[in-house]
């Protein structure tokens, strides 16, 4: 076995660069085993780096508050930087490591990213942008540089650094490129006047009686969550889980799920809205019939602990084959959104 290289962040400061709040949980491992890097190179079929192996010796993956790479070349995210959420822990046992529930290998075998490298970092883009080592030059044994790939492009490849360590050095805060009142003046603008999905016009049309102002109240929701957020995300807060339960009950009035998954995704090779879905009415909109009301990004996870927790709490019942919510929960949910209209 070849002996790793060390020293690769001497000098440098990590004061201020890990995220230690709740979030971090999610990418933190213990430092990992000789006898683990080896299994996980192998699995992988690729040599990590020893930058990345030096850094997880010290701090094994985590959410970071130095969340933003410079750029000379524009990516879908912004013309003069990236955004990252967390780095990747080398394990299995936390939900965004490398072999974790949302890690790498979810993304490249769910997602379809490239399987000539390997991400190092997930983005606040909700899995539709991966930050990745590409071995393609150096070899599967070699000194692989950083790239960013762009699923919603066809897996677009913009290069970043040349190596791990120059990544990691060269990460800055966000607020070097703080932009937070445009960024929340275009969300806004979005949720008020953005089309919607195909799939939910075909659903208020359903239920115009029960919602007459269905439209209206959807959008005084997602406008209320990026007054908060200053973008127009869903995660685990009450609002977040509120549109969660309007967009299923929707869904409900056009069509029934006999699974999450079922629900969540779209039909394999799916390039219509035919086929009724939670991504395709609030998350992935079609090139040849875009619409404007949508997230800006998305994590199946959170969708996930939705679903879970309704059908916990009872709110979400399997009944002759599909998934419905008890006509209790319905009215509760109703009665919620018509309060949106108080001021």
């Amino acid at each position: 076995m070849t002996e790793r290289r060390t020293g690769a962040f001497e000098g440098f400061d990590f004061e201020g660069f890990w995220d230690t709040g709740r979030s971090a949980q999610k990418y933190n491992e213990a430092a990992p085993s000789d006898e683990q890097i080896a299994a996980i190179e192998q699995e992988l079929g690729f040599r990590l780096p020893d930058a990345w192996v030096e850094l997880a010796r010290m701090h094994n993956g985590g959410a970071v508050e130095r969340s933003c790479y410079p750029m000379s070349e524009p990516t879908s995210w912004a013309d003069d930087h990236i955004a990252i959420t967390g780095i990747y822990a080398i394990g299995r046992s936390v939900r965004y490591s490398l072999f974790g529930e949302f890690g790498w290998t979810f993304m490249r075998d769910e997602w379809g990213y490239p399987s000539w490298g390997a991400g190092i970092a997930d983005t606040p883009s909700g899995g539709h942008e991966m930050i990745m080592l590409d071995y393609r030059e150096c070899g599967p044994q070699g000194e692989p540089s950083v790239v960013h790939v762009d699923q919603e492009c066809d897996y677009d490849v913009t290069p970043v650094a040349p190596d791990f360590a120059t990544f990691i050095r060269g990460l800055v805060t966000e607020d070097v490129y703080d932009n937070s009142e445009e960024v929340t003046a275009q969300a806004l603008e979005k949720v008020r006047t953005g089309t919607l999905s195909p799939i939910i016009i075909r659903a208020l049309q359903a239920c115009r009686t029960e919602l007459p102002d269905g439209e209206a109240l959807l959008r005084k929701l997602a406008e209320r969550l990026v007054q908060a957020k200053a973008s127009f995300n869903l995660h685990s807060d009450p609002d977040s889980f509120l549109m969660y339960d309007a967009v299923f009950w929707l869904y409900s009035q056009i069509a029934s799920a006999r699974s999450f998954k079922d629900y969540f995704d779209r039909a394999e090779d799916q390039l219509d809205y035919e086929r009724a879905s939670h991504t395709l009415m609030l998350r992935i909109s079609f090139v040849a019939q875009p619409y404007g009301f949508c997230t800006d990004g998305y994590a199946e996870g959170f969708v996930k602990d939705w679903w879970d927790k309704r059908l916990q709490q009872g709110e979400l019942q399997l009944r002759d084959g599909h998934y419905r919510f008890t006509p209790a929960f319905a009215s509760a949910v109703l009665e919620q959104l018509r309060g949106l209209k108080q001021p």
